[in-house]
């Protein structure tokens, strides 16, 4: 069952998708080589409870950690360790906030140090890939819109690949609602778009093949071929004229350029 929010609930699940970009920034901030992804975990989870807020995907089914901190081949769902990042490494982390009965949930892709100009332009496509989707969550469209956006992008234009194992969805009072929104579909097809209605958008985009795997862990989802994978999400309400962001990558995007202009002055 789809659930359509108010005006007023659609203000809480901002605040919370904006206290989840706070921490993001935070980590953007943060990361480097020689810090470990517990580390990282443990900045994020404090901040959020400094804020009144908790961690939505600590318990979650299990899930023992605030954060999903997934490196290099690691899709999403990586559990953190006390491995140290390296130059080269390609992180993802995915945050979830629950705050005044709502909750936010966004992620974002890291290059550590140096990385490679491929794997540079897999972070870019797939961020980009994002933004189409959402060009296409208008009032009226379907899910298959945003979903066929996505993947003609990232598949047929340059060639990556689109996991088909994991989706986007609704969000709201529960961490994961109806409907579902994958990243590969048909346009024309799907649940219909109505106002009022909250879903995360969230490409994950291999460079290789669209084929993953679960780790030992139980968790960890990577992909078949042990090559890089990269992952970016936005809540968003659709309304009227466009879809309306309720997260933000705007402080994410000014500390992660801040970091690499500390890191290389080094």
């Amino acid at each position: 069952m789809i659930h359509y929010k108010s005006k007023a609930e659609i203000e809480l699940v901002r605040e919370s998708s904006l206290l989840v970009s706070d921490a993001l920034a935070l980590l953007a901030a943060s990361i480097k080589s020689g810090v470990t992804t517990l580390q990282l975990d443990k900045i994020a989870e404090e901040f959020i409870k400094d804020n009144k807020a908790s961690a939505s995907f600590k318990g979650y089914h299990g899930f023992p950690f605030a954060c999903c901190i997934s490196v290099n081949d690691a899709v999403v769902h990586g559990f953190p360790t006390n491995n140290e990042l390296i130059s080269g490494d390609v992180v993802s982390v995915d945050v979830g906030v629950f705050k005044n009965g709502f909750h936010g949930d966004s992620a974002y892709t890291f290059g550590v140090g140096e990385i490679t100009q491929e794997i540079k332009q897999l972070m870019r496509v797939t961020k980009d890939s994002l933004y189409k989707g959402i060009e296409k969550a208008l009032l009226g469209n379907r899910v298959g819109d945003i979903a066929y956006a996505i993947q003609d992008y990232t598949e047929k234009q340059h060639g990556y690949g689109v996991v088909r194992d994991l989706v986007g969805h609704g969000l709201g009072r529960s961490l994961h609602e109806d409907p579902q929104v994958p990243n590969f579909g048909k346009r024309g097809t799907g649940a219909k778009l109505r106002e009022g209605l909250v879903i995360a958008i969230e490409p994950m985009i291999n460079l290789g093949t669209k084929d993953v795997f679960h780790d030992k862990d139980g968790w960890t989802i990577r992909t078949a071929d042990g090559k890089p994978s990269a992952h970016y999400e936005h809540d968003i309400c659709i309304q009227k004229d466009k879809a309306d962001i309720l997260s933000s990558f705007t402080a994410i995007e000014a500390a992660e350029k801040l970091n690499t202009e500390l890191c290389s002055d080094y």
